[in-house]
């Protein structure tokens, strides 16, 4: 029986990697600083490798893996990074080979009891397992209203089910390892408006009504969106709610 992949990136994998926002490298540093060593991290759903990439400045050896080949041939090549086009419950990986166990933005679309048990097979004994999760939290005062519009009267009903795990920042994810304390994190990045246009356009929930309806949501705003931000080219700081569980894998 083949593995159930609900694929939601793969049509905007080249989106995907010039939009999305990166992550804070102190993420990195504290995940190392917290795995038993450094030899081998496994980057699961890796999606455009961007996680995989900063672990790479840490370990000596990083693979990543995602169910999406397009995901993966979009991806970020590094000389640390080896990519693999497996599912997550499916790991190419030997028993026991990693330190460090990473998903970024995407556990939430896992078969749990499967994915936990490759996790066990694949960590070292006392390996580290960290999924994280991020959500849009504010820009400007002018222009949050008008995306809260987007989500709350266009897009709401078109987000995969599973998106509640994200949208609860993880805190209702099955997470059966005995957790660690964990820094806060702050995510942020400096955009002009086309640049968050090409991330709203990442979202699935986005492409579905576009998909049902012929048109996109954002056109439907374009010009309310317009005026609260001003010169397009501005560039504005845009803050992201982030949220992690970590724990210890036995």
């Amino acid at each position: 029986m083949s593995d159930p992949f609900h694929d939601h990136f793969s049509t905007v994998a080249g989106d995907y990697r010039a939009f999305r926002p990166v992550y804070p490298p102190a993420l990195f540093a504290f995940l190392a600083e917290t795995a038993p060593a450094h030899d081998l991290a496994w980057d699961c759903g890796t999606g455009n490798g961007q996680a995989a990439v900063a672990l790479a400045g840490h370990f000596s050896k990083v693979v990543a893996t995602d169910a999406s080949a397009d995901q993966i041939a979009n991806a970020e090549p590094n000389p640390r990074v080896e990519y693999a086009v497996a599912p997550a419950e499916k790991c190419p990986l030997p028993d026991a080979s990693a330190d460090l166990v990473t998903i970024a933005q995407a556990i939430h679309w896992f078969d749990f009891d499967r994915f936990y048990a490759e996790v066990r097979r694949v960590a070292k004994p006392g390996g580290i397992i960290a999924a994280w999760t991020y959500d849009l939290d504010t820009i400007h005062p002018e222009v949050d209203p008008v995306l809260e519009r987007l989500q709350n009267e266009y897009i709401r009903p078109y987000w995969p089910p599973e998106r509640a795990y994200a949208d609860a920042g993880y805190r209702t994810l099955p997470f059966p390892f005995p957790e660690l304390p964990r820094p806060h994190f702050k995510m942020t990045a400096q955009w002009d408006m086309p640049h968050l246009l090409g991330y709203v356009n990442t979202w699935s929930a986005v492409r579905k009504y576009e998909q049902k309806h012929g048109l996109n949501p954002l056109g439907l705003l374009a010009e309310e969106l317009g005026k609260a931000w001003g010169d397009p080219t501005t560039v504005r700081s845009v803050r992201w709610k982030f949220s992690m569980r970590l724990g210890r894998i036995s």
